[in-house]
């Protein structure tokens, strides 16, 4: 367990607490780090969030009808290729950079700022949650177009020949506002997922990390419960997200749906007429499996740059150690 020591070698009171850290961190410490931990928990576990897009399409085709992501990999890796599974990896990137140095700087500022006014400074559940809820605007508002081309091309069949193929057709058949289509139902979906999954990951630091230390293990084991209680709470919404971002043709011209389908409240209805209530949690298995991981490793990535650039900005302010 790693912690700044004060002059005298021990540690200090202010500078120990790992928590009392980002109090001293720049904009730019916050957004450096968490524009690293965004684009790795996107790509490490990408292959399993292409499955889940799949497994929940409505009315898949029969060839892309999997029973367990194990299977579905299997076979999208033996009948399409290789690299089939990391469709779509490239606008994800591109999204995820700036759109997690933003979430996790508004983070941090709004926690720290509410939790002064709420407990004087020391911890609180309700600013932990708030802060995650505003966050989510700002990052939803840079990831939701990613969104929308990286699901169409990770579909079984999907029409595009690139990414420069689905903007551009997208934009050219369905306009710019296809690109924030889902955006109402990807906030009404991630907001409640943010504020479950801030706050579980930090009742989880309070249980094993109370002193809040640098402690890789802890950060590890709180982001993947994080992941999983808000991923398997959140699924229904998640679904209805998937729909409106695909637009699946053959399932909406099935219950005789013609144009596009907008709306939370209208993707809800369909989804409903679909498949009943079962439908509202197709894929939750590859959700939670997507999201646990990967949530481990954004959490434990951020809070290992969070702490390591810190330490830099706080032994530079200190300047050189005097003589002994």
């Amino acid at each position: 367990m790693s912690e700044i020591k004060g002059k005298d070698g021990e540690p200090s009171e202010g500078d120990g607490d790992y928590e009392s850290l980002p109090a001293h961190a720049s904009l730019t410490i916050h957004m450096t780090a968490g524009a690293v931990a965004g684009i790795l928990e996107h790509t490490v576990m990408y292959p399993v969030d292409s499955v889940k897009t799949r497994m929940q399409s409505l009315q898949p085709d029969p060839k892309a009808q999997y029973s367990s992501v194990y299977e579905a990999l299997r076979r999208i890796v033996r009948t399409e290729g290789l690299l089939r599974p990391l469709r779509g990896l490239n606008i994800t990137m591109l999204g995820a950079g700036p759109a997690h140095a933003l979430y996790f700087a508004c983070y941090e500022h709004v926690k720290r700022t509410l939790s002064e006014v709420i407990q004087n400074g020391g911890n609180s559940h309700i600013a932990n949650g708030l802060a995650g809820c505003v966050a989510t605007v700002l990052h939803d508002a840079v990831m939701n177009p990613a969104e929308v081309v990286k699901q169409r091309m990770q579909m079984y069949n999907s029409p595009y020949r690139n990414l420069l193929d689905c903007v551009g057709t997208i934009q050219r058949t369905e306009g710019l506002a296809a690109f924030y289509r889902s955006y109402s139902t990807q906030l009404a979906m991630n907001i409640p997922f943010q504020a479950v999954h801030f706050m579980t990951y930090e009742l989880m630091q309070e249980r094993l990390n109370p002193h809040r230390q640098y402690h890789p293990g802890s950060h590890v084991l709180s982001g993947a419960a994080a992941g999983a209680v808000s991923a398997a709470i959140t699924t229904p919404l998640d679904v209805c997200k998937t729909l409106l971002n695909t637009q699946e043709n053959v399932a909406l011209s099935s219950i005789h749906i013609s144009g596009h389908l907008t709306g939370m409240a209208n993707a809800f209805r369909t989804v409903y007429r679909l498949g009943g209530m079962a439908a509202f949690f197709k894929g939750i298995q590859a959700r939670v499996i997507y999201q646990m991981p990967s949530t481990a490793i954004a959490w434990s990535v951020y809070e290992f740059f969070k702490y390591v650039l810190t330490k830099q900005q706080m032994e530079r302010e200190a300047g050189p150690a005097g003589p002994v």
